[in-house]
């Protein structure tokens, strides 16, 4: 039967949930019901939530709770619940504590709080300049792009750009690689003498053939011949501008992201 599991938190519960879905990766033979709970942050709302727990316990699977709750009487009473109760906090902050010798400020929302202004803010710049620059559509200020994404429609250069500057701050754009591109095996000309702020993407052509059906059904540009076309052409041009590449079939965007930041050694 599914496991029904909660991340419980007093902010907004992205650590928990986070932590906990890590931990649980790691059992992929049980499925799970995962819900969030966030600004679990009085006592009434602790008590709302194990009665809300328990009365699940009773009507299937016991739950699994995984906690980022600082204050420690909501704690307690969540620590009440039928549930296999996780608070990562616990596991880890008195260790610290001890450690560091002193005591943590117990305050909540401080991983995803305003609390670092200048961040959050290179954040928002790093966003709007994403934006802009989506798809090859401005080349204004292209110079103060730290990495530029290239590849075949349909690779994963958006999303991929779009989490490099929200979750890093990083300045990145990108660009399409065309079929004339392809052919003359060039760089877009607007990228000319910007190749070593380059990263290319490539897929699996079945994968890409997938995708791209989705969005043109028996088009020439969702085909299998030419998706298989355009991705060897694609590496041919990467290789011939010393560009890195990976390929985004199997990955997903954190993982993509990694790469990309490793590779071309971007400082967030």
């Amino acid at each position: 039967m599914t496991r029904p599991v909660f991340f419980v938190s007093d902010g907004t519960g992205i650590t928990a949930e986070t932590l906990g879905t890590t931990l649980l990766t790691q059992f992929d033979s049980v499925e799970f019901k995962k819900t969030t709970l966030p600004f679990i942050n009085t006592v009434d709302k602790a008590r709302s939530t194990v009665e809300y727990i328990d009365f699940l316990a009773k009507t299937g699977p016991r739950p699994m709770v995984f906690s980022t709750t600082v204050n420690e009487e909501v704690r307690a009473i969540l620590r009440t619940s039928s549930a296999l109760f996780t608070d990562l906090f616990d596991t880890y902050i008195h260790a610290i504590e001890n450690e560091l010798g002193q005591e943590s400020s117990h305050a909540s929302g401080q991983a995803h709080g305003l609390r670092d202004r200048r961040r959050y803010d290179a954040r928002i710049a790093a966003m709007n300049f994403a934006m802009e620059h989506d798809d090859g559509q401005s080349t204004r200020d292209l110079a103060k792009a730290q990495v530029i994404l290239v590849a075949p429609s349909r690779c994963g250069k958006t999303p991929t750009m779009l989490y490099l500057a929200l979750q890093h701050g990083i300045f990145a754009t990108n660009f399409p690689i065309t079929e004339d591109d392809l052919e003359q095996q060039k760089l877009p000309k607007s990228l000319e003498g910007l190749a070593d702020r380059c990263f290319g993407f490539t897929s699996d052509p079945e994968r890409l053939h997938q995708v791209r059906t989705e969005r043109r059904p028996g088009s020439k540009y969702a085909s299998l011949a030419q998706c298989s076309y355009e991705l060897r052409e694609a590496e041919r041009l990467y290789q011939r501008h010393n560009i890195p590449y990976v390929s985004t079939a199997t990955r997903s965007i954190e993982e993509i992201a990694a790469v990309v930041i490793q590779e071309k050694q971007l400082e967030r």
